[in-house]
């Protein structure tokens, strides 16, 4: 039976009461975190507990908790569930209130939900590549902003799914976004390529560490929207997010990108970024 967090206590699953009124199910109106495990610690908790109130600030929402006893309940909850290598998964929405579209008093307090389970590492995908396709993205304005809202993103990893594609690559025109839920990057000419932390898309916290990543390893980054049109000018191509690490992405719409082969650079980043992981988790 999972233990799961319930706004501060830590309760068996099967006892957590969901209100019909919880503006989260209602409106989608709260924000959620995933935070990778590995070797039962977890990696980068202050970049995404820090994002997680960044969200918070940007759509008006009160976290009654200081962001080192948040840390700590997120830590709590992955020893009661022994995790070893998995993730966390934490929401918060705005409340219980009667519906109605503008907030409600500020006396009605946040409700905090994270649960966890064991997730294996994309081994295989991460050493073959996986397959994409383009979809056109037509989600909001505020991508910056991690919330529920993600009808927008289901619907294109669907459409992706239905053709056998791991993942979506967004694009709103020509120009490419992200994916349905990772960030995406090219390399061509030995420079990589990946659209800016603008409001377009969500600046992954993989996505930072792997822009440390290329520093270490000599790999010019230039952050500016690549172009749909030119998509099949880079030699390399990849995505990344929390969950999925760094995947190669071998083709896209039926047609290789480079040699259909995961590239050189990307393999690097991959093993730079696992170098990371170990030294954080083994410290």
């Amino acid at each position: 039976m999972s233990i799961i967090l319930w706004n501060n206590q830590l309760i068996n699953e099967e006892e957590i009461n969901i209100s019909k009124e919880d503006r989260g199910y209602q409106f989608g109106d709260g924000i959620y975190e995933v935070i990778r495990v590995y070797d039962g610690s977890m990696y980068t908790a202050k970049e995404h507990i820090d994002r997680l109130y960044e969200s918070a600030d940007k759509i008006r929402l009160i976290i009654p908790h200081t962001k080192d006893v948040f840390h700590k309940m997120m830590y709590d909850l992955i020893e009661a569930n022994e995790v070893v290598t998995g993730q966390v998964y934490v929401q918060v929405t705005r409340g219980v209130s009667a519906r109605q579209h503008q907030f409600p008093s500020p006396s009605v307090e946040c409700v905090i939900t994270a649960y966890t389970k064991e997730v294996a590492r994309p081994v295989t995908q991460m050493a073959n590549g996986v397959s994409a396709k383009t979809v056109e993205d037509v989600r909001w304005l505020r991508c910056d902003i991690k919330s529920l809202n993600l009808l927008g993103n289901v619907l294109a990893k669907q459409e992706a799914h239905d053709e056998g594609c791991f993942e979506a690559v967004l694009h709103r025109g020509d120009v490419i976004t992200e994916g349905s839920s990772s960030n995406m990057y090219g390399i061509r000419g030995g420079v990589l390529y990946t659209h800016p932390a603008t409001n377009y898309i969500l600046n992954g916290i993989t996505r930072r560490v792997i822009l440390e990543c290329c520093e270490e390893i000599g790999l010019p980054v230039v952050e500016e929207a690549m172009s749909l049109t030119n998509l099949y000018d880079h030699e390399e191509f990849f995505m990344s997010s929390t969950t999925a690490e760094i995947l190669p992405i071998i083709m896209i719409d039926q047609k290789p990108i480079g040699t259909g082969l995961p590239g050189s650079w990307t393999t690097k980043l991959q093993a730079a970024f696992e170098a990371k992981i170990n030294k954080a988790v083994h410290a």
